[in-house]
């Protein structure tokens, strides 16, 4: 585990997948750099690779992931990417395993060895808490625990699958409390938001939800705000 970046929690974890790019990539960073700043919550930021250098360089607050790194040497590779290349970009860390890029346990493990090595963040997603606790054992920096079924559906994993989280937690816990966990999938309004939090992870966040709706950064700042208040009333 890459220890070296202290994270203020609680964390909302935003990705772009293929949504936004380029331009509007950009604008949407910038609105959410203001947005951390604002409630001094931490916005964890996943653009498109090729959007990475820019966004690095024009924010200030938001933690630049890559939405995926292989754990290739420098040399051949072709079509891989290489965790040397993300941390020169400008990115802080990486997802691994996300339900869209699913890959084998032996990636996972030594995709956070080499993150470990370069001096990269690793939030690595998981499908239930049985596969949640065998990633805990591989020590990546962050835990996201989410049912694939639910995922871009409107219904929050809080509402259906309440004991999904709460598993969740305490097999990550056991195994090593310094993993910070978080959970998501469903989650459509800033009320969703608020019920996660209070179940106690430290990270959630929503994507489709956002930028399909009419406004979307008017959208993430209420679900920021709602985050915010539902982690102070708890801590």
């Amino acid at each position: 585990m890459f220890d070296e970046i202290g994270f203020k929690l609680p964390i909302f974890e935003m990705g772009l997948k293929g949504y936004l790019f380029g331009k509007k990539a950009l604008d949407f960073a910038k609105a959410a750099d203001e947005i951390s700043k604002k409630y001094e919550v931490t916005i964890i930021f996943d653009p498109q690779f090729v959007d990475i250098p820019l966004i690095a360089k024009e924010t200030e607050s938001i933690l630049i992931f890559a939405q995926h790194m292989d754990f290739m040497e420098i040399g051949r590779g072709v079509g891989k990417i290489l965790p040397e290349a993300l941390k020169e970009a400008g990115a802080i860390g990486s997802i691994l395993n996300h339900a869209e890029h699913r890959v084998e346990l032996n990636h996972i493990f030594n995709s956070i060895r080499r993150a470990d090595e370069v001096g990269l963040v690793t939030l690595v997603c998981t499908d239930s808490p049985q596969e949640a606790a065998a990633v805990a054992k591989l020590n990546p920096n962050i835990i996201l625990s989410e049912p694939p079924a639910l995922i871009e559906s409107g219904t929050s994993v809080a509402k259906v699958l309440k004991n999904f989280i709460y598993e969740a937690i305490k097999n990550v816990k056991e195994i090593n409390p310094k993993i910070i966990i978080g959970s998501g999938a469903g989650v459509k309004d800033a009320d969703d938001i608020k019920e996660i939090i209070s179940m106690g992870v430290e990270l959630t966040g929503s994507t489709s939800a956002i930028l399909k709706s009419a406004d979307p950064i008017k959208t993430l700042e209420e679900m920021v705000d709602s985050m915010k208040k539902a982690w102070l009333k708890l801590h």
